[in-house]
Formats: C-alpha cells, sequence, structure tokens
C-alpha cells in the first residue's frame, strides 16, 4: 500500500477519535496514578505469593469464633469478614500469616469513582460503553498505522530504533515518543476493544459464559486443596456454617470455582471459568495496571504520550496545510509551472517564495504536486522543487510521478530544472531528484535548462546558489538574500562564552566552552546545532559535559560557516543555540568494557563520558594528534587523574607529525589482541571525530575482524557494539 494511504488512513481515524482519545487519556492517566498510589499502602503481607491456603485458614480459625467471608483483591489486599473472641464484627484488611488486623477497607472516593464512570462509558450506560469500545479500537488502527508509517519511514523493522532526523521539535518527538510507547498504548487499545466486545457478549451467548462444570478426578478428590492452593489464586472463599462435614467451603478461583469438603480439603465439586471470562481478567488487569504498579506507572507515560501525540499529530499536520498550494493562475494559462515533492512542507516553501516574486513581476505560475502532474499547454518552463524521503524514496506526494510522466506527453517544447533537497546525513543524498533529472531529460519534449542543484539540510545559501543561476539565465531579478529564504527554527536556548582555548595554531583547533541555563538537561556524546548569522543551515557539534558545561573541540576550516562563526566567539558572548539529544552517542550502560577512539576534534565528548563514568566501567581512550602542545599535555595530566580515580584505564596517543609517526590506526593494530576480545566481549567501541578518521579505522577493525574470524563488523555494528559519531 502507498505511504499516502496509511498517512491519510492515521489521520482520518485521529481525527475522529482525538476528542474522546484526549478525554480519554486525561481520565487514564488519574486512575494509573490512583492504581500506582493504592500499591503504596501497607497491607500487603510480605512473600505473598509463598502463602498457601491451607496456613492461612488454620491461622484464621485460631483467632477468629466465627468466619463468613475472605477475599482477595487485585492488589493482594486479605479482606476478612468474622467475628472476633470477643463477639466483635470483623470487616478488615488482615495479615493472612497472622491474622492481624491491619486496616479498615476503604470505598474509593467520589472522584475516584466519577472519574472511572466517565471512562468507561462517558455517563452514557450501554451506549457509552460501546462508544468508548468504538474509540479504543480507533487507537488500535491509530497505533497500526503509526508502526506502518514509521516502518516506512525507516525502511524496515532492522531501522526502527535507528537515528532519526530531526526536522523540527513536533515531528521527532512524534517519531520517537512513539516508537517507545507503541507496544503500551497498542494494550490499552486491544484491552479497552476486547473488554467492550466482551461486555456486550460479542464472543458468545451469555448462558454460555456461566462456568462450566466438569467431572472430577480421582486424584483431585482425595488431595487436600488446602495444601497444594496459593493463597494468591483465590478471589473469595464463602465459609461453612457450622462444623458439619456436609457444609462446604465455596471459593472462587481465578479460573474456576469450587466446593471443598471442610475437614479434609478435598474439592467436592468443580465449574471452570469459560476462556472468555479468563481473557476478560486478563485484559481487565493490563488495561487497568491495577495488578502491578511498575505498569501503572508504564500506562500512565503512555497516556501522556497519547495526550502528546494528539497535539504534535495536529501540529505537523497544520505544518503541512501551511505549505498548502495556493495558487492565482490556472494551470492551463501558466508559463511557469512548479511541480513540488515534499514529505513535511518544507520544499513547498522555498516554491512559493520563488512563485511570490514572479507574479509580482508579472508572470504567470502555477504549483502542484508532483503527483497531479499534467499537460501544461502554455508552459514554457517546469520547475521540479523536491526533497528525498528516507533511503532514496519519493516523498508521498511524488511517488506516482514517474508513471504520470511516462504516460503524460507534453505538445510543446519545455525547458525544465530540478532542484533537489536532502541532508547528507542519509547515504542517498536526492537520490529522487537526481532520478527525476535523469527522467526528464530523456523526455522528447524537454529541454535541460540548468544543470541538477542540491540543498543540503534546507540551506538557503545553497538554495541562493541556484536562485543566481537561474535569475542569470532566463534575465528575471530574483532576491539572492538567503534571509528571504531561511527558516530559522523557534525556542533557541541562549549559551554564553566561558573560555576560548587554542589547542594548535598550525591545525587552527581550539576548545570552546559554553554555559546552558540550570534548565538544560544534556549528556556527554549529544550535539550542538548553531544556525550561524541567522542562516537557516544547521551546524551540529558532538559535545562534552564538563562540570555541568557544555564543551566541544572545533577546527577552523576556511570559510568553514560554522567554525568560522565559532572562532569569532570571545568570552562573554552569547550565542543561540539548541542541545540534540543523541542517545544512540552515550557511554554504554550495559557494557563493562569501552574502547573510545577520537582524532583531536572528536575527543571532546569523550573527556566528558570519562568524568562521569561514576559506575567505574572499564574505559580505554585512543587519540590522535599531529604534535605536542600545552593542550596535549593538560589532556595527559586529566587522563592521569581519572585513572587515579578509576574512572579510566589507559590513555594511549598517536602523534602524526612526531618523529615516530603513529597513527591512531598503528595504536589499534599494536592492540589489536585487546579489540577483538573486547567485542566478543560484549563490549563498545565508540569512534568520533572526522569521516575520514572513522573510514581508516573502520577499514581496520574489519580487516581485524576477518584475520581473526570474528564476526564481520557490519554485525558488530548491527548488535550496537560499534558506535560512530563522525563529521
Amino acid at each position: 500500500m502507498t505511504l499516502s494511504f496509511w498517512r491519510y488512513a492515521h489521520l482520518a481515524l485521529a481525527l475522529f477519535s482525538s476528542v474522546f482519545l484526549l478525554l480519554a487519556s486525561v481520565t487514564g492517566i488519574i486512575l494509573a496514578v490512583d492504581a500506582v498510589q493504592e500499591k503504596s499502602l501497607p497491607y500487603k503481607a510480605e512473600d505473598f505469593n509463598q502463602i498457601t491456603l491451607g496456613e492461612t485458614l488454620s491461622i484464621l480459625k485460631k483467632n477468629y469464633s466465627e468466619i463468613t467471608e475472605l477475599s482477595v483483591d487485585y492488589n493482594q489486599f486479605v479482606t476478612l469478614q468474622a467475628m472476633d473472641q470477643d463477639g466483635n464484627d470483623v470487616n478488615a484488611y488482615i495479615d493472612p500469616k497472622t491474622g492481624k488486623v491491619l486496616g479498615t477497607p476503604v470505598k474509593k472516593g467520589e472522584f475516584i469513582k466519577w472519574v472511572t464512570s466517565f471512562h468507561r462509558s462517558l455517563f452514557l450506560h450501554e451506549a457509552g460503553r460501546f462508544f468508548v469500545g468504538v474509540i479504543s479500537f480507533c487507537l488500535l488502527l491509530v497505533s497500526i498505522s503509526g508502526f506502518v508509517l514509521v516502518l516506512k519511514r525507516q525502511r524496515g523493522i532492522r531501522n526502527f530504533f535507528s537515528k532519526v532526523i530531526k526536522e523540527y521539535f513536533a515531528q521527532y518527538y512524534h517519531v520517537v515518543l512513539g516508537r517507545l510507547a507503541l507496544i503500551p498504548i497498542l494494550i490499552i487499545a486491544l484491552t479497552g476493544t476486547y473488554l467492550s466486545l466482551e461486555r456486550f457478549n460479542f464472543f458468545m451467548g451469555e448462558e454460555k459464559a456461566k462456568p462450566v462444570k466438569t467431572e472430577l478426578s480421582a486424584k483431585a478428590k482425595n488431595t487436600s486443596i488446602f495444601k497444594t492452593t496459593l493463597l494468591s489464586d483465590v478471589k473469595k472463599i464463602e465459609f461453612p456454617f457450622t462444623d458439619d462435614p456436609e457444609e462446604y467451603y465455596i471459593m472462587e478461583l481465578k479460573d474456576r470455582e469450587i466446593e471443598v469438603n471442610q475437614v479434609t480439603g478435598a474439592i467436592i465439586t468443580e465449574k471452570l471459568s469459560p476462556m472468555t471470562a479468563q481473557f476478560a481478567a486478563l485484559s481487565l488487569d493490563l488495561h487497568t495496571g491495577r495488578i502491578n504498579g511498575v505498569w501503572a506507572a508504564i500506562l500512565a507515560i503512555a497516556c501522556i504520550n497519547i495526550v502528546f501525540f494528539i497535539y504534535s499529530g495536529f501540529a505537523i499536520t497544520l505544518k503541512r496545510r501551511s505549505s498548502r498550494i495556493k495558487n492565482k493562475f490556472k494551470a492551463n494559462e501558466s508559463t511557469f509551472i512548479f511541480l513540488v515533492g515534499s514529505e513535511n512542507g518544507s520544499s513547498f516553501r522555498f516554491a512559493n517564495t520563488i512563485s511570490k516574486q514572479l507574479i509580482d513581476q508579472g508572470y504567470k505560475v502555477f504549483i502542484t504536486e508532483l503527483n497531479r502532474f499534467a499537460a501544461y499547454p502554455k508552459a514554457e518552463h517546469i520547475i521540479v522543487f523536491s526533497s528525498t524521503h528516507g533511503l532514496g524514496d519519493a516523498p508521498s506526494n511524488g511517488n506516482k510521478f514517474k508513471a504520470l510522466l511516462e504516460k503524460q506527453d507534453q505538445e510543446q517544447k519545455i525547458n525544465f530544472s530540478v532542484v533537489g533537497f536532502g541532508s547528507k546525513s542519509y547515504p542517498d543524498f536526492c537520490q529522487f531528484a537526481i532520478e527525476i533529472d535523469q527522467l526528464l531529460a530523456k523526455q522528447n519534449w524537454a529541454d535541460r535548462y540548468l544543470k541538477l542543484q542540491t540543498v543540503n539540510d534546507k540551506s538557503a545559501a545553497e538554495f541562493v546558489n541556484w536562485v543566481k543561476l537561474w535569475s542569470a539565465k532566463t534575465g528575471i531579478s530574483l532576491a539572492t538574500t538567503p534571509s528571504l529564504y531561511n527558516h530559522v527554527p523557534k525556542g533557541l536556548q541562549k549559551l554564553m562564552v566561558l573560555d576560548k582555548t587554542p589547542i594548535s595554531d598550525t591545525e587552527h583547533t581550539f576548545i570552546l566552552t559554553l554555559r546552558a541555563g540550570s534548565r538544560v538537561k544534556f549528556a556527554s556524546g549529544d550535539l550542538l546545532a548553531i544556525y550561524p548569522a541567522n542562516d537557516s543551515r544547521e551546524r551540529l557539534y558532538s559535545i562534552g559535559n564538563h562540570s555541568g558545561n557544555i564543551q566541544l573541540v572545533v577546527k577552523l576550516h576556511p570559510d568553514g560557516l560554522g567554525s568560522g562563526y565559532l572562532n569569532s566567539l570571545e568570552p562573554g558572548n552569547t550565542i543561540k543555540a539548541r542541545i540534540l539529544k543523541n542517545p544512540a552517542f552515550h557511554l554504554p550502560k550495559k557494557a563493562q568494557k569501552v574502547a573510545l577512539i577520537s582524532n583531536g576534534t572528536g575527543i571532546a565528548p569523550f573527556l566528558g563520558m570519562i568524568e562521569q563514568n561514576k559506575a567505574k566501567k572499564e574505559i580505554h581512550l585512543y587519540s590522535g594528534f599531529r604534535m605536542i602542545t600545552p593542550t596535549l599535555m593538560a589532556y595527559k595530566k586529566f587522563a592521569g587523574i581519572m585513572i587515579q580515580k578509576e574512572h579510566l584505564e589507559h590513555f594511549h596517543v598517536a602523534l602524526s607529525r612526531e618523529a615516530e609517526h603513529i597513527y591512531v590506526m598503528d595504536l589499534i593494530k599494536n592492540d589489536a589482541s585487546f579489540f577483538m576480545n573486547l567485542l566478543k566481549d560484549n563490549g563498545v567501541i565508540m569512534i568520533c571525530g572526522s569521516l575520514a578518521m572513522q573510514k581508516d579505522v573502520e577499514a581496520i577493525l574489519n580487516e581485524l575482524c576477518l584475520s581473526n574470524k570474528n564476526k564481520t563488523l557490519l554485525e558488530y555494528k548491527e548488535n550496537g557494539q560499534l558506535l560512530t559519531d563522525c563529521y
């Protein structure tokens, strides 16, 4: 099925059920918190799951003169209705090991009763229960369609938890939190649907839902159930009125109802509960979280996520709708045709900006999606503005374009130009735009006007390069100021420069230390996103947490936008930036042995990880520098302190411009057995720095894996034992 089908289905279901899902989620949060609070009451006995029925009954008979009923609720609180030795009525929680009264059962408060009733039926009785069941089923479909959308976005189940490119807040966290909350939300939806169906006897008639009497085996007739049954399996026991052996215990267990001889403990009759009733009880336990405090807390978090998904889903929809096409002229009268392929609407923003300028100069422009490609009788120019979705795929509004192009001819010659938008974080950068450019070149009616131009990360400056070329060739004056095409994210944080320390004058590298606000939470390995000179181009730097401050190592590149901007800063200056969480490159929690590999510019996050290694994992740091500098000596001093604190095992240094000319790859070769044993023992290798260094290091590691008959390096990558963050 097409991506657009799943997206529209996901949106339609969410729109239909959003108000009711919001109400159900808010009330669900309240009920889940109430379930957690119930677990904190001191009425449950220790080792409850090991107490036998016989132990409790013998204790109760010694402490109470007359017993009417004993019940065990979902919290495993034991309630007794009886008369004590002094003739006083007892209706209380008791300790099943001692018979001691622990407290008096308290009924649910009126507010919780009100919330429960509203959550179940919206105060509409049976009609309301049916409607809530429909909403639960809609949530199930929303979850499934959302799961399919993430699968398509991530290119399969193997990449389900791989890195998500952050385009904006709502989009990023809608996907990230959606992946984490998927299972609990599916369980909430599935159990809610089942409970509604069971309520209306969907699975069988009411007469068939009653317990079914069964034939007892000889063993059951002669075995004392008092010794073999745990109290945790009991729901309720009705005690016999007298000591007459003909008077029986009537017990309701989790899966059956039985009558038991009060003397021998033998089962007299047995009625099994139908499977539908058992499934209903299990569904209720899972849906309410009443049997486990941790699960109840997870359900509360899942409900909070549902509320967030309603907000973020509508935010995504509104963002896409804000880029909707608003044409002043019709297709059959326009000389300029803009065909746009966009997953989230950003390509439309660029197309609309150019369109407005052309219309202001008296030209007729028509903008449409790639999937609406048709005949354009007066067109002189076709310009394609298209992004690439996932790993080289078409965006959802461009997946039919290739087929339409084969079917639809134009009657006249038309000039064409293609502008591709993408991110170099993906291997198939602008692949779909490349394919469109090649296909258009093969059409007999299409004349190439400009070579394919690509734009990385929505860069206004790179887009302006195309604007200049196109404007110069057509003779039509268009704005070439990048700020006109900029779109800097909102909500950037102010960071103050505390210190800037040169590392090497020959390499033009320096350490930058920034102070963030007290509310800014970050970890070593996260990313700092900066927007130099209010340019929409985003520049990312790996950061370390050094004594609560942000620290990064920067290499100044000739004409480097980001490095030049950071190099111009002085202590006391402030910048606007944002921190992107990068949990895939945090110090692994489970691995006990870690090797950190970096060049000079990649060492910052590793220094922070070492400083925060309170668990005293075995960490080995391998770093490459050109020569000995005061900064390197400071690193060695820091490493010495960390080794004394057992935060670091060893600091291995390679100097490429000193007499011995040693590179990081040489260090890895020398310690080949260490790296191979580390991988075999489920250790983790982390690489940070330049892409060239990463490529060389991976090549060496792969050779070592093959020569030592280990798994391939790709397998270790997929297993999460090789983590990289290089640029």
